[in-house]
């Protein structure tokens, strides 16, 4: 049985790439620039869910084929779950993740609570029906930026269990623990699961 594309709401390469390396070639997905799809999508909404649920009407009113996107938030205790919706562009537009992580630090210098959890929402559309799964990893902020690998807040977040920053880890052992992992794990799932889904997934 031939597999069904499904497209990749990201115009992230980051992103991109680190969902290439979890799925493994689990399923066939094609990227915006793949499609040819450009454009800026709008993030307006004030919940991981709506702005997912967004980019994901976005590209099907476009190419009206099956779309998933995800929608990412570092959520810290101390700063009443900020930046959280806002995490890409905390710092102001364009965005910026370094400013973002010095606008970070500075807000937490001296704090002792430190707790923090990342949380991935993905939602996919198969052409008649919206579904939403998520993962979250709890952690702390570290104090000050460690590591080169990852993207975004990965230097300065030490997921629970760990003393390395997501920076720090190769992406195998990130992709054990990380909440976009977890994420796409229930996404596998959700799509093993449902008959009406047995094209996209092996």
């Amino acid at each position: 049985m031939t597999q069904q594309a499904i497209v990749f709401s990201t115009h992230s390469a980051h992103k991109l790439a680190e969902v290439q390396a979890l799925l493994r070639g689990k399923i066939n997905f094609l990227s915006l620039s793949d499609i040819g799809f450009h454009q800026e999508i709008p993030e307006p909404y004030e919940t991981l869910e709506e702005n997912a649920k967004a980019k994901v009407e976005a590209v099907y009113a476009a190419v009206n084929k099956p779309v998933f996107a995800e929608d990412t938030g570092l959520f810290v205790e101390a700063l009443g779950g900020k930046p959280g919706v806002y995490s890409a562009r905390y710092a102001g537009e364009p965005s910026d993740p370094e400013a973002n992580i010095t606008k970070l630090l500075q807000e937490l210098e001296g704090a002792n609570n430190r707790k923090a959890y990342f949380k991935t929402v993905i939602c996919f559309f198969d052409g008649t029906t919206f579904h939403f799964v998520e993962g979250i990893c709890n952690g702390t902020i570290a104090p000050q930026r460690s590591g080169t690998q990852g993207f975004g807040y990965d230097p300065v977040f030490i997921p629970e269990g760990n003393t390395l920053s997501f920076a720090e880890m190769v992406s195998e052992d990130k992709n054990k623990v990380s909440h976009r992992a977890k994420a796409f794990q229930h996404f596998m799932m959700l799509l093993e699961q449902s008959p009406s889904n047995e094209l996209y997934a092996h």
